[in-house]
């Protein structure tokens, strides 16, 4: 029968006094707020969706050439089969993931063009 394990004691904590003042908080920056809400984001927006219409087309070109028909004839017999290329079809699956990554950062870029606006600060309330 194995023995009954002891446990550890922790040691003793030391309580330092912690510091106190206004020396603790960094100081104020005085730069502007940067702005969400920014019109031009609705052009950089149109941009991306316009680059995912390209990579969609691209995504589609790399995949036919990626996918090519062979027909051999022995006699009567015919033979139809596919031969696929791996680069081909590696870039299009990768062109097809830029153009989803592109559209879903085009929605962003629409959206806080027209929906973030700038924020009022709390007031802090005195009790």
């Amino acid at each position: 029968m194995l023995a009954p394990q002891s446990h550890e004691k922790l040691l003793t904590v030391i309580d330092l006094p912690q510091p106190t003042g206004a020396d603790l908080w960094p100081p104020e920056d005085s730069r502007r707020d940067a702005r969400l809400h920014k019109p031009l984001r609705a052009v950089v927006g149109a941009v991306e969706l316009i680059l995912a219409a390209l990579a969609v087309w691209g995504a589609f070109a790399c995949w036919k050439a990626g996918v090519v028909p062979v027909v051999i004839s022995y006699g009567e017999t015919t033979l139809e089969s596919q031969r696929y290329f791996g680069g081909p079809l590696a870039g299009a699956i990768g062109l097809g993931v830029l153009a989803a990554i592109l559209v879903v950062d085009a929605i962003r870029q629409f959206l806080l063009a027209v929906r973030a606006k700038g924020r009022k600060p709390k007031e802090p309330k005195l009790s």
